[in-house]
């Protein structure tokens, strides 16, 4: 399972990173130029990817614990353990 998570992890990563490269490409900006990520957005105003992948995954989340058709989803995150 970790080998699986890291192999997501840098899927990710490398998903990032050529997303920074194209817009630093849009502007003609390179890396020597040392210039933020928040300032080079705000130059393009193209959202930033990790906030709208974090946003898509909590909108997930709310999706799965509003499901009712006998999924394990939210039952799951309502199970209370049973005590003696």
């Amino acid at each position: 399972m970790a080998l699986k998570q890291g192999r997501l992890t840098m899927g990710l990563i490398r998903r990032l990173k050529r997303h920074s490269a194209m817009e630093r490409a849009m502007l003609g900006i390179s890396l020597r130029d040392q210039i933020r990520n928040v300032e080079i957005r705000r130059r393009t105003r193209v959202t930033d990817i990790a906030k709208r992948i974090a946003k898509l995954k909590w909108q997930w989340a709310g999706h799965i614990i509003r499901r009712n058709d006998g999924h394990w989803g939210p039952m799951v995150l309502e199970w209370q353990p049973r005590t003696s």
